[in-house]
């Protein structure tokens, strides 16, 4: 690669995608690195349209195979025989835990990214969650609050395109939704119970990144709920079905793909990145780029592996990490099933076509006051209304003619909450590099030492108890919940590790996502989280990458970079 370039992105996924858009949309060269394969819009989801009669497994899989290859991706919801070739295999792509630890690091190789396999699901934060870290001196304070980025956000969703129904409600700001998507029968009453009898708790419906109306290009959703294989009709955003192709229509966008970013050169004598170094993962083969800008967008512990592997004498224990603190303060949002309750009385009622969101029931919890309930911060609700179909005779008893005429009719409503539980910043949870453990490439292995603390579980607790008296009061027999959280990694929310704030002696990067000790490097993807919120974080990436993009551009300009 012997060209120069303006700025290099690191990763194509959600925030690397955006970075591309908004970098060579300012007039600048861009190259961006993928370490996965390509995948072309629409002739590049082979398994799309398939049926599962179309499939050696129908859908399900090789067991064998995946105990073998993908014994963590497999466990992901969205891991399917339709879409294993979105994940990685785990085989081929170690990484350690300490002894009695557990994290799943579910991820996904390929342009793209986990852009292809998201859940979608975007709410932006508040000044509860930008002020947390100061208000109750849990983590390091934000150098920034929500009119910082309230504009970004607006920017965000005009693009990508988010369906949502606005609440007014303090502790979720509304965005530029499009038409929200409707609720069920059962959830419309839960909504309107929940409104009666709990006047600060609120149901509404997923906030998703799914089109409802077409937008430049893209055509709405088909409700079709299988977004993880890939939707030709552009109706989910991902790299590939919007932000890409408006990079690619600059004309200034170069792709490299298969290629692992080994490090991020650096000048001691200018204190500047020049460049990244990268391996060619087909043909063996090293080489280097150079760029006056250079963005990790890698994924939160890719971009802190490759920063932890950018060792120098400047540097001996990782680029940017002259305040030590670069790998730790991880989070991962403390999640699990708190209560599933059946729905009588709603027997003649129905849904058509697959809704690919569910809903959502904001954090109530410690706003402008300590509730007393034994935890600080707040968790929230998401899950829905369900109807069993003919699959439930996968689970049932039965035989004959009489046994299959009961399937042919929709069966009993069940409403389902899930929790997300914000995670509190610890210096103990964190990433270094292994020792002993090396990838097939012979680069040390991340290691992820995580665990939930006793504030997680005292908040899963509570969202049990609450869970149960709510469905009962919206006319649900809870018959299951629990309080204890998954392993780590569970909610796919991994976030911290280059945290942002304004003391370089505590933080990695400062209020403009770039390094304080590298004023050319950039960090806008997950890593660069102070907190965690109890909100999906995509949205919130893709808002702090945008104001990042603008910000270093016009550094550019003035030669202040």
């Amino acid at each position: 690669m012997m060209q120069e370039f303006d700025a290099i992105v690191v990763g194509s996924g959600i925030t690397g995608g955006w970075s591309a858009k908004e970098l060579t949309q300012a007039g600048l060269k861009v190259l961006m690195i993928e370490r996965g394969r390509d995948i072309e819009h629409g002739t590049g989801y082979k398994t799309e349209t398939l049926a599962p009669w179309e499939l050696p497994f129908r859908g399900m899989g090789d067991a064998e195979r995946y105990w073998a290859e993908y014994p963590v991706q497999s466990m992901n919801r969205h891991f399917t025989e339709f879409t294993e070739h979105h994940f990685v295999n785990d085989r081929e792509n170690p990484y350690a835990v300490p002894a009695g630890k557990d994290f799943n690091w579910w991820r996904s190789y390929q342009m793209g990214g986990r852009s292809l396999t998201w859940g979608r699901q975007c709410y932006r934060w508040s000044d509860y969650d930008f002020g947390a870290n100061k208000a109750d001196g849990h983590g390091l304070d934000w150098p920034i609050r929500y009119a910082d980025l309230a504009p970004w956000y607006d920017r965000v969703e005009d693009f990508i395109g988010v369906s949502g129904a606005a609440e007014g409600l303090a502790v979720l700001p509304d965005g530029r939704f499009q038409p929200p998507m409707a609720l069920n029968a059962v959830e419309q009453h839960c909504r309107d119970v929940f409104m009666n009898t709990f006047p600060d708790r609120r149901l509404t419906v997923g906030r998703t990144a799914n089109l409802t109306e077409a937008k430049e290009g893209r055509s709405k959703c088909q409700y079709r709920s299988i977004c993880a294989r890939g939707c030709s009709y552009g109706a989910y955003f991902s790299t590939q079905s919007s932000t890409l192709p408006a990079a690619k229509a600059t004309g200034n966008l170069t792709v490299i793909t298969d290629s692992v970013v080994e490090g991020v050169d650096h000048d001691p004598v200018t204190g500047r990145a020049t460049g990244v170094r990268y391996l060619d993962v087909k043909t063996g083969k090293r080489g280097t780029a150079t760029a006056r800008l250079v963005f990790l967008n890698a994924g939160t512990f890719n971009s802190n592996h490759i920063l932890l592997r950018s060792t120098s004498e400047r540097f001996p224990n990782g680029l940017a990490n002259s305040s030590g603190v670069l790998g730790t303060h991880i989070m991962d949002h403390a999640t699990t099933l708190s209560g599933i309750a059946a729905m009588p009385g709603f027997e003649t009622h129905t849904s058509y076509g697959n809704r690919p969101t569910g809903i959502v029931v904001p954090r109530f919890r410690n706003l402008d006051q300590q509730d007393g309930a034994g935890f600080t911060r707040g968790y929230s609700f998401q899950g829905g209304a369900l109807q069993s179909t003919w699959t439930a005779g996968k689970r049932a008893a039965g035989l004959g003619v009489d046994y299959k005429e009961s399937l042919r009719h929709p069966g009993p409503w069940r409403m389902i909450f899930v929790t997300f539980a914000e995670s509190l910043p610890r210096a103990s949870n964190r990433l270094t590099l292994d020792r002993v453990k090396t990838d097939p490439h012979g680069a040390p292995v991340l290691n992820i030492a995580f665990e939930h603390g006793a504030n997680e579980h005292a908040a899963l607790a509570d969202a049990k108890g609450q869970a149960k008296v709510m469905l009962e009061a919206a006319g649900g027999h809870v018959f299951l919940g629990f309080d204890q959280p998954g392993a780590g990694g569970s909610a796919i929310h991994e976030m911290g590790g280059a945290r942002m704030g304004n003391d370089p002696a505590r933080s990695v990067l400062d209020k403009w996502n770039r390094a304080h000790d590298v004023p050319n490097l950039f960090v806008t993807d997950g890593a660069a989280m102070s907190s965690s919120a109890c909100q999906n974080p995509s949205l919130t990436y893709m808002a702090l990458t945008a104001r990042a993009c603008a910000n270093a551009v016009s550094m550019l300009r003035e030669g202040t970079i």
